[in-house]
């Protein structure tokens, strides 16, 4: 059986990446052998669609379970029709932590998105863009 592991880099020693589709590399990983292959996530640089394109890509792999920080709601979808099990959360430890915290049961499955609400292509606040590139609002400028 093996897993895949969202990663910051391309050994057991770099950090488990917060975000699952856009990490830059998985980190397919044998938990009974201890050996893995470091892959170059190429969904991580797409414009939009890169938590689904991740999934598909980690489905192809044929792995049974994910490990990363957050994962986005198309991605959750893939990963669940693919009967991936999702274990969402990991924060702050690198690869070889979360390995030896799934051999131990210590992580969580989820079967939803985790993804923080607020982020996305409409940015952290909630002006959704409509300022039309005039500054911080519509009518700025104009009381002065």
């Amino acid at each position: 059986m093996t897993i895949a592991i969202a990663s910051s880099g391309a050994t057991l020693e770099d950090q488990v990446d917060a975000r699952f589709g856009r990490c830059p590399y998985f980190l397919i990983v044998d938990p009974e052998k201890d050996n893995f292959q470091a892959v170059k996530n190429t969904a991580g640089q797409a414009f939009q669609g890169a938590g689904i394109s991740a999934a598909q890509m980690i489905a192809n792999k044929k792995v049974k379970a994910v490990i990363a920080g957050n994962f986005g709601p198309k991605a959750v979808s893939v990963l669940n029709a693919s009967g991936i099990e999702i274990l969402a959360g990991v924060f702050g430890i690198t690869a070889q932590q979360a390995l030896e915290k799934y051999k131990a049961g210590e992580l969580k499955t989820v079967e939803k998105s985790n993804f923080p609400p607020g982020i996305g292509f409409s940015g952290m606040g909630k002006g959704r863009g409509r300022g039309m590139g005039r500054g911080c609002g519509w009518d700025k400028g104009r009381n002065q």
